[in-house]
């Protein structure tokens, strides 16, 4: 796949994914990395996640904690809030329909 290409669309998408992670359970940032990539987003470095969640957070769509770790440093665990799930609930209809629309469009050209 194409890096550039794959760059552009997980900035369109990275909020969404990462709400849709912590709709589960919480997570750490290291954690949360690991899990986008085995569901097949791909790799995602450190300074492309942590903005996102600052302003996830910023925005009261997740929450964080920090919390000491059994063993190193502290984490920082993130969690959905209440406002995340709705708006992962309306943002995933919305893709929906747009992941819909550029399926379609896509059919074309490859069934040409």
């Amino acid at each position: 796949m194409d890096q550039d290409r794959r760059g552009q669309w997980l900035r369109g998408v990275l909020e969404l994914c990462v709400l849709a992670a912590l709709r589960q359970r919480e997570s750490y940032g290291y954690e949360l990395a690991q899990s986008l990539q085995s569901a097949g987003i791909g790799p995602i470095k450190g300074g492309t996640l942590y903005p996102v969640l600052l302003r996830l957070q910023r925005t009261g769509l997740v929450s964080a904690q920090w919390r000491e770790g059994t063993s190193g440093p502290a984490r920082k665990y993130y969690r959905l809030t209440p406002a995340g799930a709705q708006t992962l609930r309306h943002a995933a209809a919305d893709w929906r329909a747009f992941a819909t629309g550029v399926d379609t469009i896509l059919q074309e050209v490859t069934d040409s």
